[in-house]
């Protein structure tokens, strides 16, 4: 009886250690070279871009940028240039210390705010301002100059009969440059233009002018 009943203690001690009792094996974790690979790029590429930027910005040079519309043919300003920071990246900017060489010069095309200034935008002598041509001043009241008329736009410059007895409408100057713009009026659009034009038309603008005669019209596409 006694050994019958240690039989099944000994079952049960050999049970706790046998397989039952074992942890599962763990798999081994896989490795992925790849994804190790690229990170190690991206870590590399972010160091280099940050380089390069820290580099570059302490290597920047002072340039010309141009805060007012300069007309093609206008000479420059002191008031329409003011001095930036750029990187020194290779392209033909003017320098800042070259200042007083360009407002010595005109305008090749015109130039708008916000234009870093190239020595190509620059040339000694005016294609405007020069023989044959004639600078008109005209005092227009509301109704005679549209909204936004700056220098450097293109205009044309009209007749305006006040009465059918002295004519049509007709164009006295197709294409006029605006030299200069006066202070407007606060009740309207009314001001002061000085415009460039043939020096053969200015005899009757200036009649026309000084009638009350005369109306301009901006052409946006002749700048």
């Amino acid at each position: 009886m006694r050994t019958s009943e240690k039989q099944p203690a000994a079952n049960a001690a050999a049970g706790l250690s046998g397989p039952a009792s074992r942890k599962l094996p763990v798999p081994p974790r896989e490795r992925k070279p790849a994804l190790a690979a690229l990170a190690v790029l991206l870590i590399l590429g972010g160091a280099l871009a940050t380089t390069l930027l820290v580099l570059n910005s302490g290597n920047r040079v002072s340039a010309i940028r141009v805060v007012q519309q300069v007309g093609a043919g206008q000479k420059f300003t002191p008031q329409a240039l003011e001095e930036v920071k750029i990187a020194n990246d290779g392209v033909d900017f003017v320098s800042w210390s070259q200042r007083q060489q360009v407002l010595d010069s005109f305008a090749a095309v015109t130039i708008l705010p916000g234009t870093l200034l190239t020595n190509q935008m620059g040339v000694r002598a005016s294609s405007e301002l020069g023989p044959g041509k004639a600078t008109v001043g005209l005092a227009l009241k509301p109704g005679q100059i549209p909204a936004g008329v700056q220098q450097g736009d293109r205009v044309q410059v009209i007749f305006v009969p006040s009465r059918s007895s002295e004519g049509e409408s007709r164009v006295l100057a197709a294409s006029a440059l605006v030299f200069a713009v006066g202070d407007k009026s606060r009740t309207g659009n009314s001001g002061q233009l000085t415009v460039v034009v043939e020096a053969p038309a200015a005899p009757e603008i200036v009649a026309a002018a000084s009638s009350g005669q005369i109306a301009v019209a901006e052409l946006p596409g002749a700048r």
